[in-house]
């Protein structure tokens, strides 16, 4: 009997595949060069685990701002042009929501949280984000946060670990103390890792909906390990309520962590919108930044000339600066130098700025971002988007484009960030070209405590260690939502 259903459920899904298909050429779909009826789908499943470099080649090969691709149910069109994105993120902000089709694939694991939320709730999320992201008591706490977080990290090393540490503390006002020397196992984040990365496969595979039904492959994975997301999480949410019942209005409005703060200001939230809410921070505030940790290192590791640079200015600042301060702490004392690793002291170390903005330029956290189509349109450089497609600018691309950094786009050079005289630095290239942190409405709100994050743990690793990469490794990035080495990265810390 089940497998009388199944045949008639593939042939069902190839009648579709057919009308669409038909459907799609009968609009001048062929406009792409895709294959009748499968469309670009052996190409794109074949080259997945590469798919952003699969799209350099093609944009490169082609000459051309914009690549379309499709496959059945889903026409993609990606974009490297600056003007482009400026109209999708700004000019026309309204016509390229996250839209329904992103939204129901990453609808398991981010909900309505305000990556996945578009109109009315995304807003209301944005408004109380804004707001507590630009309470100067967040500011400082967070800074407290990461030099302890890093601090850890020094005598350990793992990113990731650390990462979703300060997340839960920040975020939820949770220790889990995954750099304690015992590197205790947590379940939740091996399974919030396969969840990302099943719902980002499915803009690839056809097929995703036809698994789901049947509960195979990876998406016969999905709702086990969205079990033990679910499970961490609200386990959270039901002990920080139990916990805010019993204090008074004053500990209360003490509160810092970011889940307590949205509690607070709606008593009446439901626990399935705090989950939400919570995951979508962790994706922002853990992925992003271990990721981008990971590449920085790698990339400081592979440049000796780059380290070395670095490292004496990390010298010159915590020289100067213990003077000015008339420190007499143990200049060889790890936790005397993270206590200058202010916000206002890392302005003093633009060396190590530029750093940061060449690792995001080539390994920028989100390497691709999906924008839905409202209605029909035309893009600045004349290409026709439909209603219902799905039209994408491409970060990880961008960063390598010539047309865009010149002939030595690929090249990590921190150097690329001065004046063009070379008297000064400048980092105010235009958001719509240096995209790491989106642009417009949807401008990512954890900017300033990323970067301050990022330089504080990379400031302390590259004061006190020489990195050098262990040789004969397979570096590769794990295509998601958000870009990660596959493997990480093995480095020998020498302590300098």
């Amino acid at each position: 009997m089940e497998m009388l259903q199944l045949e008639i459920l593939l042939g069902l899904l190839l009648l579709v595949l057919a009308l669409l298909s038909i459907h799609r050429f009968s609009r001048g779909g062929g406009r792409d060069g895709g294959l009748p009826l499968i469309g670009h789908t052996v190409e794109v499943l074949a080259n997945y685990h590469r798919i952003f470099d699969l799209l350099l080649e093609k944009f490169q090969s082609q000459g051309t701002s914009t690549v379309p691709l499709w496959i059945p149910g889903q026409s993609y069109v990606f974009t490297v042009d600056p003007a482009n994105v400026e109209y999708i993120l700004k000019t026309r902000f309204q016509n390229f929501p996250k839209g329904e089709r992103f939204r129901e694939k990453f609808q398991p694991l981010l909900g309505a949280g305000i990556f996945n939320a578009d109109g009315a709730a995304w807003k209301s999320q944005r408004k109380t984000a804004s707001f507590e992201f630009a309470s100067r008591v967040l500011r400082e706490w967070s800074g407290s946060v990461f030099r302890d977080h890093a601090l850890e990290l020094a005598r350990i090393d793992l990113f990731l670990r650390m990462t979703l540490d300060t997340i839960c503390n920040l975020g939820f006002g949770v220790h889990l103390g995954l750099l304690s020397s015992t590197l205790p196992h947590n379940d939740f984040a091996a399974a919030f890792d396969r969840c990302n990365a099943i719902v980002s496969f499915r803009f690839a595979d056809p097929f995703w909906k036809l698994k789901r039904l049947l509960r195979i492959g990876e998406e016969g994975d999905l709702p086990k390990n969205l079990a033990t997301v679910d499970e961490f999480t609200y386990n959270i949410i039901r002990k920080r309520r139990i916990q805010l019942s019993k204090e008074n209005e004053d500990l209360r409005a003490r509160k810092k962590d970011l889940l307590s703060r949205f509690m607070l200001l709606d008593e009446s939230s439901s626990d399935a919108y705090l989950r939400d809410i919570v995951l979508n921070f962790v994706i922002a505030g853990r992925d992003t930044t271990a990721a981008t940790l990971s590449y920085f290192i790698y990339m400081v590791a592979s440049h000796p000339d780059c380290q070395a640079r670095l490292h004496s200015e990390l010298l010159d600042f915590d020289h100067s600066s213990r003077q000015h301060e008339h420190h007499d702490d143990d200049p060889s004392s790890m936790e005397s130098f993270a206590k200058l690793l202010t916000l206002e002291a890392l302005a003093k170390l633009p060396y190590l700025h530029a750093a940061v903005n060449e690792t995001l330029r080539l390994y920028p956290s989100v390497p691709l971002n999906f924008k839905g189509v409202a209605s029909d349109d035309v893009l600045p450089d004349g290409t026709r988007v439909r209603r219902g497609e799905i039209v994408s600018y491409v970060p990880y691309c961008m960063g390598r484009m010539e047309s865009l950094w010149g002939p030595d786009a690929a090249d990590f050079r921190p150097e690329r960030w001065r004046a063009v005289d070379g008297s000064d630095w400048d980092f105010n290239s235009s958001p719509f070209k240096f995209t790491a942190f989106q642009a417009g409405p949807r401008v990512c709100l954890g900017k300033d405590s990323a970067y301050l994050q990022i330089k504080i743990t990379a400031a302390l690793l590259c004061r006190f260690f020489e990195f050098r990469l262990v040789p004969n490794q397979n570096l590769h990035y794990r295509v998601m939502a958000t870009i990660s080495l596959a493997s990480g990265i093995k480095v020998v810390p020498l302590r300098r």
